[in-house]
Formats: structure tokens, sequence, C-alpha cells
């Protein structure tokens, strides 16, 4: 951004920045306190705390097969009826990405409120997509609301508009730098003190604001985990083998979104996709959610190779499943999740032939070369699997190393397959 960019009063610039960050934590806190608040109710589980010691893997684990099927086939309803609806009679949406780029940039206020509640709700009831979009739209929306009362510029909108979107990611996950890298990298795609100022500031105020309702925690906690000369290796050898495979799930994700209905089938096409959901998860409880449960199995070592296969498998396909039937949702957890279980599988084997390397440390490798590559973003994912985790920076060396595969292969890949 040129300093021409600048037009605004500084201290407008400041104070939207300042509310920015305030209301992206608000916004993300109460969004993560609805949907722990619909979990406990739907699975029945830890029903006199919202934030509790008791997982979701934990609570659907305790749930009957048939409240399990209950509560999906719910979701299903209240996912095709709802964005049906939104579709039918609401403003058109405006995507987060499409305002940072766009002469005029304006989120419809309803609208984009309505579609981040339905994820939120759709997620808590076992849908197998992320919700870090919703908190990143509740924050980008109420930049824009700023902008507009404030009368900044069009480029300062823009850039207060991606601000807002990672400080929403900050609240909701508590990644202060994440959200803040993800603004620079992945929406803005730029570098400079005019855009790192109002990143760091608004995530780090969103990230504590946050702190009132969900705590100072970590989104994963860790057992000791140790690096050896096998795990380097593998890093540098399997670093490729998860690019390769984050690009097919790309593809398969891309595929499935661009075929979703818009219209009155939608409603239909959930009802039958949760159903099947519900069913599979009435002997797999590990498929219901956004996956973070599979992750965390993964990083304390309790999955077995075959364990992590079935539900990896598992998670691929009704992933597709539900983005093919219209939901909507993140795809930040999915891939982590899916990253960590693929790893498990190829540390296993690997185990077979170099034992001594524990497999949660694989899959902490594993998730952050995956969500580098299936979500396009190699420093965020770095930054992010650092501080969900809080595990030790001596880790960054075999995640450096396969993250640089991974990006490698999924670019050779875009280039071998989409480009020609």
């Amino acid at each position: 951004m040129n300093q021409t960019e600048i037009s605004s009063p500084l201290w407008r610039l400041i104070l939207v920045t300042l509310m920015t960050g305030v209301l992206a934590g608000l916004g993300g806190m109460m969004l993560a306190l609805i949907l722990h608040a619909i979990q406990h109710l739907a699975f029945g589980y830890s029903p006199d705390a919202i934030i509790s010691n008791e997982s979701f893997l934990e609570g659907v684990s305790a749930a009957s097969h048939l409240r399990r099927l209950g509560v999906l086939v719910v979701c299903g309803l209240i996912a095709g009826l709802g964005w049906w609806s939104l579709y039918r009679w609401g403003k058109p949406l405006v995507s987060i990405a499409a305002a940072v780029k766009s002469d005029t940039p304006k989120m419809p206020m309803l609208s984009t409120t309505i579609h981040a509640l339905l994820q939120i709700i759709t997620v808590a009831l076992g849908s197998p997509l992320g919700r870090e979009v919703a908190p990143r739209e509740i924050g980008a929306v109420a930049a824009s609301w700023l902008c507009q009362r404030f009368a900044l510029s069009v480029r300062e909108t823009q850039i207060m508009i991606a601000c807002g979107a990672g400080a929403g990611l900050a609240a909701v996950y508590n990644v202060p730098l994440g959200g803040a890298v993800f603004v620079l990298e992945v929406l803005l795609g730029a570098f400079s003190w005019q855009m790192l100022l109002p990143a760091v500031c608004t995530s780090a105020i969103a990230a504590l604001v946050a702190w009132a309702g969900l705590g100072n925690e970590s989104q994963y906690h860790l057992l000791p985990l140790a690096i050896t000369p096998s795990l380097l290796v593998w890093s540098v050898l399997m670093g490729p083998v998860l690019g390769f495979a984050a690009f097919l799930f790309t593809r398969l994700t891309n595929r499935a979104k661009a075929q979703a209905p818009r219209h009155a089938r939608l409603v239909l096409y959930n009802l039958i996709n949760f159903a099947i959901i519900g069913v599979l998860a009435g002997a797999l409880p590990q498929l219901l959610g956004n996956g973070k449960g599979p992750a965390q199995i993964s990083f304390d070592n309790e999955i077995t190779v075959m364990l992590a296969a079935i539900i990896l498998i598992g998670k691929v396909l009704i992933t597709w499943g539900t983005l093919r039937a219209g939901a909507q949702g993140g795809l930040l957890t999915p891939g982590l999740s899916n990253g960590a279980l693929l790893a498990c599988i190829l540390g296993g084997v690997w185990n077979i032939f170099w034992p001594g390397t524990s497999l949660g440390a694989f899959a902490i490798i594993g998730a952050a070369a995956f969500l580098a590559s299936s979500m396009k973003m190699p420093l965020t994912a770095v930054v992010l699997i650092m501080e969900f985790t809080r595990v030790g920076h001596d880790f960054l060396i075999p995640i450096l190393f396969a993250v640089s595969g991974s990006i490698a292969m999924s670019t050779l890949c875009n280039k071998t397959f989409i480009e020609k």
C-alpha cells in the first residue's frame, strides 16, 4: 500500500483498528460459546458448563447411537432449510476474499451473520466442516460496518476487512500471531508496515478479548514429544507425499463446492447426507465434528494405524458429501486433521523399518504440511500449528522440511494438472 492510499485522519484509523479488534474478539467468543452450548445440549454432556474439560469426542462417544442419528438428522434439516432460505430471500453473500479485492468493499450484515450462525450450528451438531470461516466473517463484516461509519477510503476498508477476518480467527482459536500472518499471507498477499500494524493489533486485541469467555488455552494439548533422526529424514521424504495428498483433497473439495445446489434440492441433499453421517457415526463417533477429536488423539498417540486409515477415509468421504450437498464451512481443521491422520499411517509404516518415533510426532509434522498445501498458506500453517499445539520450537526444523516439500509438490501438481 502506498502512502497516498492512506487518506483518512490517523485518529480514525486507530479507532477503527481498536474497535475492529474488540468486535471481532466479542464475535469470535460468542460464536465459540454458542458452539459449545449447542454441542452439550445436543449430545447430552457437561450440562453444567459451557466450557468444560470433557471434549466433544468424549461427549459424542458417550451418546447413544440413536441420539447421534437424531442429532444429525436435525443438522441436515437446519442446513438444508437454512441455506436454501438464505439463498432464496437473503441479500447476496459477499465473501471475504471478494470484499478485499472489490472496489466497493461491503458485506451484507444480516446475510453474513446468518451464514456464520448456520455454520456454527451445523458444526456443533456434527458437520465435518470447519468452524473457522464463521468468526472470520463476523470480524470482517464488523470491520466493513465500521469503515462505512468512519468513511475510510476503499483501500483502507479492504485492509480493515482483512484484519477483521484475521482477528476473528485469532479470537476463536487463540492464535494472535496466526491471525495476523493469515491476513498478510492469504487475504492481502503482501507485507508492509501499513498492513502489518493493524493486522497484528486487531488480532492481539481480539485474542485478548476472547480470553474473557474462552480462557487462555491452546487448542491441542500434547504429551512430551522428541525429535529423532528418523523423524527428520521422514519429514524430508514424506513432505512431497503429504503435498500430493493435499492437492488431491483440494481438487476433490473444490469440485464438490462447484457442483453444490443452491435451490430447493438443498434440503433433500443435506437431509440424506447428514442422515448417512449419523448412521456411520453410530459405529465411528470420531467422524463427527470438524476433525479436532481425531487430530487430538493422533497427537496423543492414542490411535492405531488401522483406526487412522478408517477415520481418514471416512472423513474425506463425508467432507466431500457435505460440500456436495451444499452445506457451508471451513476446511482448516479438516485439513489439519487429515494431515495428522495420514502422517500416523505413513509414520506407522516408517516405524517398521526405522522404529523409535512416536506417532504423535509424525502427526504434528503431517498436520502442518497438509494444511500448508491444502489451504495454500505455508507461513500461516507453520505459525498456526505452533500456536495450536504450543509444541517445542525444535519442531520447527522438521515442520519446515515437510512444509517445503509439500508446497513444492502441490505447486508442481497444480502446474501439471491444472494449468495444462
